[in-house]
């Protein structure tokens, strides 16, 4: 009976070696998870994307289609000896509105040299055309007396967006009471004005 019971120091040792591999089989696992993790979220952080963005200019220079002057009517109604005998002026805002990008000119001429009626006429210089000073377009102006040849009416305005052009059409008492106007047969004389902008 004695030779088949292992000596107690044999037991002692085998129990202690089977505790040691599963403590040590443990802290191996923690490890590798730990790492793992860490290795992961290391990882995450380092991810990276990099853009170019282009912000392309071009310059413009733009008449707004719903500006009064583009297809508009200015009527001067000459029905009494007071009319005659006075300065008559129309302003019409929003005659033109204007989106542009760098400075520009505003020209203006008569597309005639006559309004005209028929066989009769009136000639344009009669008329004067000058910027009104609610306008939100800046630049230098000067008043215009309307001919045939292209004048400048506003130049070296800055930039803006759709910015207005309020505009005051003039015709001076000197001119409503000369022959020019006083004595033509009645009706309506009509003549085209065109406007033009030009970058500088």
């Amino acid at each position: 009976m004695k030779l088949n019971t292992p000596p107690a120091r044999l037991q002692i040792s085998l129990a202690f070696r089977i505790v040691r591999t599963s403590v040590c089989n443990k802290f191996a696992t923690t490890v590798l998870i730990v790492g793992a993790f860490l290795l992961g979220t290391i990882a995450v952080q380092a991810q990276q994307a990099t853009t170019t963005v282009n912000i392309v200019l071009a310059d413009v220079l733009s008449i707004d289609p719903g500006s009064a002057a583009n297809g508009g009517t200015v009527n001067f109604n000459y029905e009494n000896v007071n009319d005659y005998n006075s300065e008559k002026m129309t302003t019409v805002p929003n005659s033109l509105v204007i989106t542009f990008s760098k400075p520009f000119d505003l020209k203006v001429k008569a597309n005639g040299e006559n309004f005209e009626n028929g066989s009769n006429s009136i000639p344009v210089n009669v008329l004067t055309i000058q910027r009104n000073e609610s306008s939100q377009v800046t630049g230098n102006s000067s008043p215009v007396v309307l001919s045939t040849q292209d004048q400048i009416l506003v130049s070296g305005a800055g930039q803006g967006s759709k910015l207005s052009l309020d505009l005051d059409y003039v015709i001076p008492q000197s001119k409503s009471s000369s022959l020019d106007i006083l004595g033509k047969p009645a009706g309506t004389y009509t003549q085209k004005i065109t406007y033009t902008a030009t970058a500088l």
